[in-house]
C-alpha cells in the first residue's frame, strides 16, 4: 500500500514540475517517506535520484533551494497562471481570483524557503 501510494506521489510530484499549480515538493516529500516505509531499495533510490535525489535532500535537510530554481519557479508559475487566468479561465471571475490566490501561496512558500548557497 506504501509503494502504491510512493509511486502515485511520485508521479504527482513529477507532473508538479510541469504544471505549476500543483506542488512539487510535498509529493516528493510523501514519495519519498512511503517508500522508506515500503522498500529502503526504492528510498534510497529517490534520494540518490540524479534528477531530484538533491532536491528531496536539500529540502529535507533545511539547507534549501538554489536562487536559480526558485526565480524559474516563480516566473514559470506566474506566467502559467497568468495565461490560464486570462485565456483558458475567461470571464469567471471567481476561478481567476483562486487560480491568483493559489499562485501568491505558492510564491510565498517558494520565497520563504532557505536559498541554498552552494548548490
Amino acid at each position: 500500500m506504501y509503494a502504491t501510494a510512493g509511486t502515485i506521489s511520485l508521479g504527482l510530484g513529477v507532473l508538479g514540475v510541469f504544471l505549476p499549480i500543483l506542488p512539487t515538493t510535498p509529493f516528493l516529500l510523501l514519495s519519498a517517506a512511503c517508500y522508506y516505509k515500503s522498500s529502503k531499495r526504492m528510498h534510497k533510490w529517490m534520494l540518490n535520484n540524479k534528477w531530484f535525489g538533491s532536491y528531496i535532500r536539500n529540502y529535507k535537510e533545511g539547507r534549501g533551494i538554489p536562487l536559480k530554481t526558485k526565480i524559474f519557479t516563480l516566473a514559470l508559475l506566474w506566467l502559467v497562471i497568468t495565461y490560464s487566468a486570462l485565456f483558458y479561465v475567461g470571464n469567471i471571475l471567481v476561478i481567476q481570483i483562486i487560480l491568483f490566490i493559489i499562485a501568491t501561496a505558492v510564491s510565498v512558500h517558494v520565497i520563504t524557503l532557505p536559498t541554498l548557497k552552494n548548490p
